[in-house]
């Protein structure tokens, strides 16, 4: 697995593993497989949340996230690609390269819903598994 980031920049495998995030990423896997790279990150989506409800898990999709400024409460903030059973933010990406504004987006939605645990998930990897980064906040 590459990339595993906390917040304060150690890497730390053994903090990470769970097995909600693991059966999210093995959902994440065989998408991938069947799929392949160079799709649109909707399509990713609609396929990792229909294997997401064959493992029964709970989760809401493209979730708005409000924005609080001042006296001010932006509705249409962000939208969070998944969040599985309120415990994990899952963005997905298909870009060419992660770079650090996806990691620090990511950072930003754990820190505004108060949930530890995200996964940044990019599709255009020939290999899954060199395309996500497990991010605790």
């Amino acid at each position: 697995m590459s990339g595993i980031t906390r917040s304060n920049g150690a890497t730390e495998k053994s903090y990470f593993d769970s097995e909600l995030t693991e059966t999210i990423i093995g959902c994440a896997i065989e998408v991938h497989r069947a799929l392949g790279p160079g799709l649109l990150e909707s399509v990713y989506e609609e396929c990792l949340c229909y294997e997401l409800q064959l493992k029964n898990l709970y989760f809401e999709r493209q979730k708005i996230l409000p924005i609080a400024y001042k006296d001010v409460k932006l509705e249409s903030g962000y939208r969070l690609d998944l969040i599985v059973e309120g415990k994990v933010i899952v963005e997905l990406k298909c870009v060419e390269k992660l770079m650090p504004v996806h990691e620090a987006q990511i950072m930003t939605y754990l820190r505004l819903t108060k949930i530890k645990t995200g996964l940044l998930i990019n599709f255009f990897t020939p290999v899954l598994k060199d395309g996500i980064k497990r991010i605790v906040y």
